[in-house]
Parts: structure tokens; C-alpha cells; sequence
């Protein structure tokens, strides 16, 4: 599965393409903390605003469950203020919460056609739905990317530019740098490749 890393200071899933409105403001919530936080889907959609602290100009979330801590033991994940205001997922996460009036319960919900927002989560198919979607407005094929793709978009960007494995694994949380060294093989495929150089 292709990442999702297309550098978010340079308009990274054309971030100038969110439709405005409730939908607009969640998705670009959505996609900014996904890809910050390198969250599996269902870590995505499973945030609570219980599980928010917001320290300074930044967020802390409260993992309380993931697929390689089933004790339950919690992880925390810090998310910092971005450089660029457009692309900040800690502004987009509060002008959601802000716009939706959410102030307890889950934090990424549907919103309807008529601007209402639900009162359940969302799914992780439907983070699925939403990374599809704004692959497929900026050309590229929406078959080749899924819920994943912001996780995976995390570690090839992060590793592209040279943060180390176990900085990568303190933000993912994997245990091993087996799979993540996966990640990393995959999104160098065709950085520095031989083949461009021979002129074909």
C-alpha cells in the first residue's frame, strides 16, 4: 500500500482542496492528525476528547488500547504545533472540535449532507473513504492508498529526512524495527533508484 507523504508544508493532499464547511473542517482534522500522529485507523477513530490535553500549543492523546497493547496499559502520543498554520494538526483538531461543538465523546463523528454532525465515530473504513477521496481530487489512484496510508505516510516522510528508527517507534509505537524498516523499504523504491540515471 502507497504511503501518503507528499510533504504537508507543500500543500500535501492538496489541503487547498477541502471543501469549506463542517465536512471540509473535519476532514482536514482527520488526514493532518492522522499523518502527525502516525495512528492506525481504528487509534484514529477511537480518539475521545477525554483523551485530549492540550499543553501549550500542543496536544497529548491518550491511546487507552491499540493492536500491540491489548493489557490496555495506554500509550501517549504528543502532537506538536506545526509550522505552517494551514497544515497545523493541532489548529485543525480545535477549529473542529471548536466547529462541531464538541466538548466530550468521540472526536472524529459523520457529518450529514446538511451540515449536521452525528453524535457516533466515525469507522475506520471511513478513514478509508476520506484518504481515497482527496488522493483521487489531486490525480493520483485512489486504489493505491487506504486508512493505512497516513501511518505509513508518517514513517517514509519522517525517515526521508532523517529522524531516527527509535524516535519513528516512540511516535508509532512499534515494537520492533522489523515492520518498520518494511515502511521504510517502501517508501525508498524509487528515491535515489539506479535506474533513473540511465537515461531510458
Amino acid at each position: 500500500m502507497r504511503s501518503v507523504c507528499y510533504g504537508l508544508r507543500g500543500g500535501w493532499t492538496s489541503i487547498s482542496t477541502l471543501p469549506a464547511g463542517l465536512k471540509g473542517t473535519r476532514d482536514r482534522a482527520l488526514l493532518l492528525l492522522g499523518m502527525a500522529g502516525a495512528f492506525r485507523r481504528s487509534e484514529l477513530v477511537g480518539i475521545d476528547v477525554e483523551h485530549l490535553e492540550f499543553v501549550g500549543e500542543s496536544v497529548v492523546i491518550t491511546l487507552p488500547r491499540s493492536k500491540t497493547d491489548q493489557e490496555g496499559q495506554g500509550r501517549e502520543v504528543g502532537i506538536p504545533f506545526g509550522q505552517d498554520a494551514n497544515t497545523c494538526p493541532v489548529r485543525a483538531l480545535r477549529a473542529w472540535l471548536t466547529a462541531a461543538g464538541i466538548e466530550s465523546g468521540p472526536v472524529l463523528r459523520s457529518v450529514n449532507r446538511h451540515g449536521q454532525v452525528g453524535a457516533g465515530r466515525l469507522t475506520g473504513k471511513s478513514v478509508a473513504l476520506v484518504v481515497k477521496h482527496y488522493m483521487a481530487a489531486i490525480g493520483k489512484d485512489a486504489a493505491s492508498y487506504a486508512g493505512h496510508s497516513l501511518r505509513a505516510g508518517h514513517v517514509t516522510a519522517a525517515a526521508r529526512v532523517g529522524v531516527q528508527a527509535r524516535d519513528i517507534m516512540d511516535q508509532t509505537g512499534h515494537k520492533s524495527e522489523a515492520m518498520l524498516r518494511r515502511y521504510i523499504r517502501d517508501g525508498s523504491l524509487f528515491r535515489d533508484n539506479s535506474a533513473a540515471a540511465l537515461g531510458l
